[in-house]
């Protein structure tokens, strides 16, 4: 597995590390899944796009 360097304002951090704290997981679970999280909204908005703009084009097409 790969380790990465992130930058980020202390009190982000310690609010971080309470979150993992009170979920009983360490830091770097508590990140990866909210980059999982993300990256599947990221993905439903790009499908929702690509859906809007399907039925823009079927409407000029008529």
């Amino acid at each position: 597995m790969a380790k990465i360097l992130v930058t980020m304002p202390d009190e982000f951090l310690s609010r971080v590390d309470g979150l993992a704290n009170n979920e009983q997981r360490t830091r770097s679970e508590l990140i990866r899944e909210a980059l999982r999280s993300y990256m599947r909204r990221y993905s439903d908005r790009q499908i929702q796009q690509a859906q809007n703009n399907a039925q823009i084009l079927e409407h000029l097409m008529e």
